[in-house]
């Protein structure tokens, strides 16, 4: 199960020299005109891509995207739009669509002018590799990614299929990674934005790497209706959810130098936005995430964040819990529980509940633990 799992959706990938090896360069397209719903990042560092691609979605109809891998078009300029629309140009001419229903997505290093001629080569080759490797063209969007991202689910007739690629720069303000969705349901470009935005606020914008937000942040939906028949939109909603979720699970397990999951859940807050403010701030406190690297149950760094969290809290109503072991009570630690709750720590998934007793509101965070392979990985990037 994958993108090209909906009927009518096929992609194409290969290698055009951004990159030294890998296949650099991805198109996905719908052999039917397709509505389409978008969600773009929040930075006011915005690369061309984004610009180019945020406009073309409010058209409400797309047949393809164009993505490379290895250089992110960002911070590049009166240049960098133009590069931009010119792969939608080049794409539209080789498929002979439409250029306003062709979207643009970049990744990788930023700052560097796209090199477009090994582009212009690679997007002319493109359309003759048109099939259903899925998993192929999932591989060529990734940059530090260490594992290519799909998912898919089928609800009734319909199916929903996807790909992401991301593994730092992971943080919630809309996407936080590159994310394509494909469905075979007949949906309308304004309900279909709706149904995205619910499944993106609970799957990408419910996870954290390292809490920063990328300039090329996009989730991209195309919806072809080639299964025919009436969708329920509820049910459309909640298998893009069941897919996307999936999809920045696994983001979040690839987070660079990654060893462990972890789940934090806050409850009892005073409302679900103050509970997803707090698990936020558990989340990307770097004290918390090192020591859950270290598998140590040390409960005053998770205490500490959620004072800090700037919502309503209260350390003598405030409960803790690693693994399921309860390890304070009312602010205060539980005597004999530090042995289980270490060993509840040592597991490659780490939940971690916080307990406010305060209210109803509630709220989960996936993040990762923090270690020496990322300061290594990112401290080098460009070398």
């Amino acid at each position: 199960m994958n993108i090209t799992a909906p009927r009518g959706f096929q992609v194409a990938s290969l290698h055009c020299g951004i990159k030294p090896e890998k296949d650099d360069l991805m198109l996905l397209f719908s052999q039917t005109p397709a509505s389409v719903a978008g969600l773009f990042t929040t930075n006011k560092v915005k690369a061309p891509p984004v610009r180019y691609s945020r406009e073309k979605v409010k058209g409400g109809i797309a047949r393809a995207v164009i993505v490379n891998s290895g250089n992110a078009n960002a911070c590049t300029g009166a240049q960098g739009f133009q590069d931009a629309r010119e792969m939608a140009s080049l794409t539209a001419e080789a498929l002979k669509v439409p250029e306003a229903q062709v979207l643009v997505a970049s990744t990788g290093v930023i700052g560097h002018p796209l090199p477009m001629d090994k582009v212009r080569s690679g997007i002319l080759r493109l359309p003759e590799a048109l099939g259903k490797d899925g998993a192929r063209a999932a591989l060529a969007i990734t940059t530090t990614d260490a594992f290519p991202k799909t998912a898919g689910v089928r609800f009734g007739p319909y199916t929903v299929g996807g790909m992401a690629k991301g593994a730092g720069m992971i943080h919630p303000n809309m996407a936080t990674t590159l994310c394509f969705l494909t469905t075979d349901a007949p949906v309308s470009p304004l309900d279909l934005q709706q149904a995205l935005r619910t499944a993106i606020d609970l799957s990408f914008n419910s996870i954290s790497v390292d809490g920063d937000t990328s300039t090329n942040d996009c989730a991209l939906v195309l919806a072809n209706g080639a299964a025919g028949g009436k969708v329920d939109l509820s049910e459309l909603t909640e298998a893009l959810t069941t897919v996307a979720s999936s999809l920045a699970r696994q983001v979040v397990q690839d987070g660079e130098g990654a060893t462990r999951l972890v789940e934090i859940t806050v409850e009892g807050a005073a409302s679900d936005a103050e509970a997803k403010q707090a698990a936020y701030c558990v989340a990307s406190s770097l004290l918390v995430k090192t020591m859950v690297h270290g598998g140590e149950p040390n409960w005053g760094r998770v205490l500490a964040a959620l004072g800090r969290a700037g919502v309503e809290m209260e350390e003598e109503r405030t409960s803790l819990s690693f693994g399921g072991v309860t390890i304070v009570q009312q602010g205060v630690f539980v005597s004999g529980t530090w042995e289980a709750a270490a060993s509840a720590m040592q597991q490659k998934e780490v939940q971690i509940g916080c307990h406010l007793g305060l209210g109803e509101g509630r709220a989960r965070v996936l993040t990762c633990d923090l270690n020496e392979a990322y300061v290594r990985l990112n401290g080098s990037y460009l070398s």
